[in-house]
């Protein structure tokens, strides 16, 4: 039967494509998406492989915090191989007459650096002595020029030559400044290694030949246990970037799924309306002796070539785009793209595909056993009373392993599972708006003032008429632009809470590295000016180690908490409630308490972490691990951007540890940036963050992602018309009969063209109208929920998505609809 089956189909073959071509082009959109950012991500993924120890600066690396490394643990490391030794940490760069000044990211080398790659300067330099390589923006902010002399903390140094390009950049840590690179001697020279002062030690190692990097860790993690270094391999040399990439790589790709079921619908479409279209042919082969069987493998046979064709042509596409956004991406990225073929996300794209078309059209072509031999002798057409069981579960069937192919292969499976039922509900609730239009508009109809409106009588008619495209419009135009308004209510809400809400509440500046013995002369400077003033608490670094006396990497912690584990954090000690805290669980110490170390932790990053009331948690601490009972769990309001933290010991445990003060500045902009001045003369080893600065970076970022989001969101729109026209254009026939006969009746051209314009413009509402309410919800999910921020409904997007969801309905409409205004009446009449 098989062989006949493909007989059948190559013979349909040969009439070509026609009613097909939307099937091709939706199934072409939304696989080609799905199977260029794949490739994207591949590509890129590849880059940081074959980029691995220019990015981690050699074949492994150790950082620690605050301290460096002890006598043993740098003779371990000189003994592995050939040593580079690097200190970072942020400072305040300065003019020297001290009118102007910049936040930094600061680093100092030892003379091996870099072990591997190049440091591109321009113009080529030497770092030696007081010469310092900066970022093009700082010299700008400093008004500097090559040979010009600046100061950082109580050092004197030259520029020497501007930063074009670091080896070892790291991507995807929020940088607070431009970069400075000087070299080891310089930094003694600045003064600003002093006891607590929040700076990182890193030590990268060329390993000889043949010696493994994995082993290597495993051996000075055991040979020190308790040094509390951070140890890399080339194999994890950009955790950051990986990140990054998967999490904007997953939903990008949920929304090329989401152009891919769009166009699904558009998938359905075409086969029942070609199976419709061929009931003659069908009845003509019952009436010969064809089984059914043999009739739905033919068909299925041809739905499943065509779509081959459609899967091959769109893999190319995605295939080959990489190599068009390659130059585009690299000065974003730190790594050269890898061009190359990669079969695992076409392959994933491609199994996407073969599973929407079938998803979508097995219910459609089970249609074939509803067609009578009689059909061949009556104008009849397929219609569904009872779907045959074996399509219901193989439609099921294919739905699930859909599901199942969105799932498993995603980075976060549990965002892309709330993405599966979210898709699901959304299909659903579309759907189920398309059919209260029609019912709606049947209602309408039935109205003395609508019905003495022949036009609006007439378009609402065809709103509700037998096969009617409105509920597969609003389906299909709706999600499109329901993904457009969440993703515009998400960045407008966003957009206000950086640039009022926390613009409002957060102070000047954050100053950090303040030394004990400096707070007296910090709190005069602040006094001098009218209009400023501060908070401050302690503050030290310290990277937590164990759970319940289970070491982090063997620990099972959810993928929202897992951002905590990965370096040190800022933890402070107090006798009272941090402003901003919440409890949630347990209580807080008394003001005088002396006992064991206890601790109050973030309650979300608890949940994610599995710890409760009474639970332990383990702190290194300069090299000493301190194990605390947690006493209490906390909602802390970060969205205040005053001092708060994660991890608030009781007092009696870290007085005695070397330690700084955090101060947060409050006041006008001029009267913070006084006060910064005198700090910048008087304690040049203090660090001064600018928050608005800051923010406005944010801001900057979340508009590049959004724009992002917004321009694959633009497919998921498109499949959306390629629908829409589809379903218009099934209907061709309809309209060219319906336009013959209302002309006949008497009706104008200007009145039949009115009532098509009509009916489309309110297909176009509909469908926007259901797309504002869809997206505002999950834009307000969305905003409330992961991104625990205070929504605030905007008009300004949805008033965008109103004109726009009619203009396209009406352009589609018309385009759809303007042959069947010339019609003659006497040829289609004979005919009938």
């Amino acid at each position: 039967m098989i062989h006949y089956a493909l007989i059948l189909a190559a013979r349909e073959l040969r009439g070509g494509v026609r009613g097909f071509r939307v099937f091709l082009a939706c199934l072409f959109v939304g696989v080609a998406a799905i199977a260029a950012i794949g490739s994207l991500g591949a590509s890129v993924v590849a880059g940081i492989g074959a980029d691995a120890r220019i990015l981690l600066g050699g074949d492994v690396a150790a950082r620690i915090a605050y301290r460096p490394a002890g006598p043993a643990e740098l003779q371990f490391l000189e003994r592995s191989g050939k040593l580079s030794r690097i200190v970072t940490m942020r400072a305040m760069a300065r003019s020297l007459d001290g009118s102007r000044h910049s936040l930094i990211e600061l680093k100092a080398v030892d003379p091996a650096y870099p072990l591997v790659g190049k440091l591109a300067v321009d113009p080529e330099a030497e770092l030696g002595g007081d010469g310092a390589f900066v970022d093009p923006v700082l010299a700008d902010r400093l008004g500097l020029k090559i040979g010009d002399r600046f100061k950082i903390g109580e050092a004197t140094l030259t520029l020497r030559a501007a930063i074009a390009r670091e080896p070892d950049t790291t991507f995807g840590e929020f940088p607070l400044g431009p970069r400075v690179t000087i070299s080891d001697t310089a930094l003694a020279a600045t003064k600003l290694i002093q006891p607590g002062a929040i700076v990182a030690y890193d030590y990268r190692v060329l390993l000889p030949p043949g010696a493994d990097p994995a082993e290597w860790a495993e051996t000075a993690r055991a040979a020190f246990p308790e040094a509390g270094w951070r140890i890399r391999t080339a194999r994890d040399a950009a955790p950051s970037l990986r990140r990054f990439l998967d999490r904007v790589g997953l939903y990008l790709n949920l929304v090329g799924v989401t152009a891919l079921l769009v166009g699904g619908i558009g998938v359905g479409n075409a086969v029942s309306g070609y199976v419709a279209g061929k009931t003659r042919a069908i009845a003509t082969l019952k009436c010969l002796g064809a089984p059914t069987r043999l009739i739905f493998a033919a068909y299925l046979a041809q739905v499943l070539a065509l779509a081959a064709v459609a899967i091959v042509a769109a893999l190319i596409l995605g295939a080959v785009l990489p190599a068009a956004a390659a130059p585009l991406m690299s000065g974003v990225l730190p790594v050269r793209m890898r061009i190359g073929i990669y079969p695992a996300p076409l392959a994933i794209a491609a199994a996407a595909g073969l599973l929407t078309t079938l998803v979508f059209s097995l219910w459609p072509l089970a249609a074939v056993g509803r067609v009578s031999p009689g059909a061949l002798f009556r104008e009849t057409a397929p219609r569904f009373r009872r779907v045959p069981p074996v399509a219901a579960a193989a439609t099921a069937l294919a739905a699930a392993a859909l599901a199942a192919l969105i799932v498993l292969t995603a980075p976060e499976r549990a965002v892309a599972a709330w993405y599966v039922a979210g898709a699901v509900a959304a299909l659903a609730v579309f759907r189920a708006a398309g059919l209260l239009i029609e019912r709606g508009a049947k209602a309408l109809g039935r109205l003395p003032r609508v019905a003495a409106r022949p036009v609006l009588r007439l378009a609402l008619a065809n709103l509700h008429r037998p096969g009617a495209p409105t509920g597969r419009a609003v389906v299909s135009l709706g999600i499109g632009l329901s993904v457009l308004v969440a993703i515009a209510l998400v960045e407008a809400n966003l957009a206000r809470e950086i640039d009022t809400n926390l613009a409002e509440r957060a102070p000047e500046y954050f100053v950090i590295d303040i030394q004990p013995g400096q707070l007296a002369g910090f709190a005069a400077a602040v006094g001098s000016v009218p209009g400023a003033r501060f908070d401050q608490v302690p503050m030290l670094r310290g990277r937590i180690v164990k759970l319940n006396g289970i070491p982090v990497e063997q620990a099972h912690v959810e993928p929202r908490a897992q951002w905590a584990l990965r370096s040190d954090r800022g933890l402070t000690y107090s006798p009272t409630l941090p402003e901003g805290s919440r409890l949630e669980a347990g209580k807080w110490w008394p003001p005088d308490y002396q006992g064991p170390p206890r601790v109050s932790f973030d309650a979300e990053l608890a949940h994610g972490m599995g710890l409760k009331i009474g639970d332990t948690l383990t702190v290194n601490l300069l090299g000493r691990e301190i194990t605390a009972t947690i006493a209490s769990l906390r909602q802390i309001d970060w969205t205040r951007l005053g001092i708060n933290f994660a991890l608030v010991f009781a007092p009696g445990t870290l007085e005695g540890a070397p330690q700084t003060h955090l101060a947060a500045l409050y006041g006008t902009p001029e009267a913070a940036e006084r006060v910064v001045r005198e700090l910048a003369q008087r304690f040049p080893n203090l660090t001064a963050i600018p928050v608005r600065e800051t923010l406005a970076t944010i801001a900057r970022i979340v508009t590049v992602i959004a724009d992002a989001m917004r321009l694959v969101a633009l497919v998921t729109v498109l499949s959306g018309i390629l629908v829409l026209g589809g379903a218009i254009a099934a209907g061709h026939r309809r309209r060219v009969y319906e336009a013959v006969v209302l002309k006949v009746l008497g009706a104008t051209r200007r009145t039949v063209t009115a009532a098509f314009l009509v009916e489309h413009a309110l297909i176009g509402a509909a469908a926007a109208f259901a797309a504002a309410a869809i997206g505002t919800a999950a834009a307000y999910l969305v905003v409330t929920g992961p991104m625990r921020s205070d929504w605030v409904f905007l008009g300004r997007p949805l008033a965008l998505v109103l004109p726009f969801g009619v203009a396209v309905a009406l352009a589609i409409g018309y385009a759809g609809t303007w042959r069947a205004l010339g019609a003659k009446a006497g040829p289609l009449l004979r005919n009938e």
